[in-house]
């Protein structure tokens, strides 16, 4: 993926999963929410295997150990195993093995996935600030993590104990809706400590390093549905993105988004794994996309014509990006919007 500034999703005359030897493949909100598959995840996914696309399964949830989280995988109809899920805990597990002696004792506020991911590097997770350890790591516990865990990181970190982060992702989606995520519990820490932590999820370097050093990955397609982390943990990684709409992120988020945030691709869902992708071209000062054009008026958006309302959404990403250039379009998308029914 070129590092100059995108100004419209790119188009491709093959399927994505031909195009593409592996997909590097986000979770919650793209594969499932809250436990369930997601809409046509399922079937998408095994087409997309058949054809020869490597999956791997990349995620900044750190709670669960890649064991589970292949077994729910296969529980859901996507056969999985723990070799093609890549976790922020093993990532981080890496960073923190590269700083501390062999052995070191880690404190680890979270859950099993960051246990185990420490005991493969050789590391000894311990459970209290007066352990001694040699660093503390913080990775989503879950909802029933106990408030006394945030204090006991405090502990460590105010005495001057590295402290590090499977990721910082604020919110997390779930079958009730958004919840609060890793990246909330670690402001917790933040605020008591004024210490800053090194983070190793999404969208920082040492989750591409980890997921290219697990997959082998040569061409590889990253899919999501955050534009903070998935798609700008690509362009950090100089690969190509497919943005999904299935997750936390709308269309007018999509079409605010700076540089760092803007897909190569974006689809409805998982689907689009299996199609092309339409060519967005300049029309008449505008830009066209199936039977849409979209222009950018002097405080808004505008769409006209009629088609695929993902098409209108693609033509408005060429008008709300080019308009932006290298910042955020600021740019009223409410009535193109509202033309394909929101």
């Amino acid at each position: 993926m070129s590092r100059s500034v995108r100004t419209r999703p790119e188009g491709s005359g093959r399927a994505l999963s031909e195009a593409y030897d592996t997909a590097l493949l986000d979770l919650d909100g793209v594969v499932y929410a809250g436990g369930t598959a997601i809409v046509h995840a399922v079937e998408s996914l095994a087409t997309a295997r058949a054809g020869g696309m490597h999956l791997a399964y990349v995620t900044n949830n750190a709670l669960r150990t890649p064991d589970v989280v292949a077994a729910h995988l296969t529980e859901l109809g996507i056969p999985t195993g723990a070799g093609d899920v890549i976790t922020s805990a093993q990532a981080v597990a890496r960073l923190i093995a590269e700083q501390v002696p062999a052995g070191a004792r880690v404190l680890v506020i979270g859950g099993d996935g960051l246990r185990v991911a420490l005991r493969e590097h050789g590391l000894e997770p311990v459970e209290s600030a007066d352990d001694d350890p040699a660093a503390v790591v913080q990775g989503y516990g879950g909802p029933e993590l106990p408030w006394g865990r945030f204090a006991e990181a405090s502990y460590a970190v105010a005495r001057g104990v590295p402290w590090f982060a499977s990721n910082t992702d604020l919110t997390i989606p779930g079958a009730r809706g958004i919840g609060p995520g890793n990246g909330a519990a670690v402001e917790v820490v933040r605020i008591a400590t004024g210490a800053e932590p090194r983070v190793a999820g999404k969208p920082l370097p040492p989750m591409h390093r980890e997921t290219v050093l697990r997959t082998g990955a040569e061409r590889p397609l990253v899919v999501g549905d955050r534009l903070d982390t998935d798609i700008e943990g690509a362009f950090n990684g100089e690969v190509d993105s497919l943005l999904v709409l299935t997750g936390v992120t709308d269309a007018a988020q999509l079409l605010a988004a700076p540089p760092q945030h803007r897909p190569t691709y974006v689809d409805a869902d998982l689907r689009g794994l299996l199609t092309g992708q339409p060519e967005v071209s300049g029309a008449d000062g505008g830009f066209r996309c199936g039977g849409w054009t979209a222009t950018a008026a002097a405080d808004r958006l505008e769409l006209a014509g009629r088609g695929e309302p993902l098409d209108g959404l693609r033509a408005l990403c060429a008008a709300a990006w080019t308009a932006a250039g290298d910042g955020a379009c600021a740019l009223d998308p409410g009535k193109a919007l509202a033309r394909l029914g929101g």
